[in-house]
């Protein structure tokens, strides 16, 4: 690490559900090895100071504003949609959002953003090692949480999820290494290509929620820590679901108006598939809502899905 940067702000990291050992686990998913994740919505409480937050100190670009809602993305891509209510308070202690993560095309995208941060003293609330893949943790003025990671190489970790998945320090010299110079290395925003990889969710209780993701919706059941957390992935991903109950086990879903989840985005290759996962969540006796945005569940936290094709 250069001495010229300065020390890397990181708050008290809140104890991590996507560590130690994961239990060994099976199935076969109904979905599609296609499937990925859109944009992620959420309420704030004052849209101008979001902004400014998802601009300067996260890297995300404008993509358009309507009144109190605002649309952010990167290479013309949406990842993140705000809408203020004015005032909302953080729904601490319910159902909802723990994380969204910004998945970069390459590691050295992921140092010249840490560099970044140290130079721009952008606070962290963690730096993981998860051996399938290397992140950074914030939150937002709304304690929204947030993930910015790049993946390791797919051969590393694939089939071994259960067994590899795990939380160590991140290295932050050897990813700084990526770099000529992490004191002058170049940032101006999050490179195109960066995706909505994956959105970990506070859940009421892990066993519902497994069945739900699992057995209705269709993704594999990638690995499991007991009560506390699972991760859930189509085509062998490692997760493009997160749940854990570290903070809300048993609790309620937001109360409307709360800086919250307003919904998470599963998007199918096409209408057809859209529709045929449609009809087997009703199949399953799950109602499906038609929303502005498209078809949407809840699952049993009451975490609101949009199924788009």
């Amino acid at each position: 690490m250069s001495d010229q940067l300065p020390p890397i702000e990181s708050a008290a990291a809140p104890e991590d559900p996507e560590e130690l050992e994961a239990a060994a686990t099976g199935g076969g998913s109904s979905l599609p090895a296609s499937l990925s994740l859109g944009p992620v919505h959420l309420t704030v409480a004052d849209l101008e100071r979001s902004l400014d937050y998802y601009s300067r100190s996260i890297g995300l670009e404008l993509l358009g504003r309507d009144g109190g809602e605002a649309s952010l993305g990167s290479g013309g891509v949406e990842l993140l949609h705000l809408v203020e209510v004015r005032g909302a308070a953080p729904a601490h202690g319910r159902t909802g959002l723990y994380h969204f993560a910004l998945l970069v095309p390459t590691r050295p995208d992921l140092a010249a953003w840490l560099a970044h941060a140290a130079r721009d003293r952008v606070p962290l609330v963690g730096l993981s090692d998860h051996y399938v893949s290397e992140a950074l943790y914030l939150s937002d003025p709304d304690d929204h949480g947030i993930e910015i990671y790049c993946d390791r190489p797919r051969e590393v970790w694939e089939g071994k999820v259960d067994i590899r998945m795990t939380t160590q320090p991140l290295d932050v010299d050897d990813l700084f290494a990526e770099l000529d110079d992490p004191a002058t290395a170049p940032f101006s925003g999050l490179p195109g290509g960066t995706v909505m990889g994956h959105v970990h969710l506070r859940v009421a209780e892990i066993g519902d929620t497994v069945r739900f993701y699992r057995d209705v919706l269709g993704f594999d059941l990638m690995a499991q820590l007991g009560s506390r957390a699972a991760f859930l992935a189509a085509g062998g991903y490692h997760h493009h679901i997160g749940a854990n109950t570290w903070e809300s086990a048993g609790a309620a879903p937001p109360d409307a108006g709360m800086a919250a989840l307003r919904h998470a985005t599963i998007v199918l290759d096409d209408e057809q598939a859209r529709d045929a996962l449609v009809e087997r969540i009703g199949r399953e006796g799950h109602g499906v809502d038609q929303t502005e945005h498209g078809p949407a569940v809840r699952d049993p936290s009451g975490n609101l899905l949009v199924l788009a094709a």
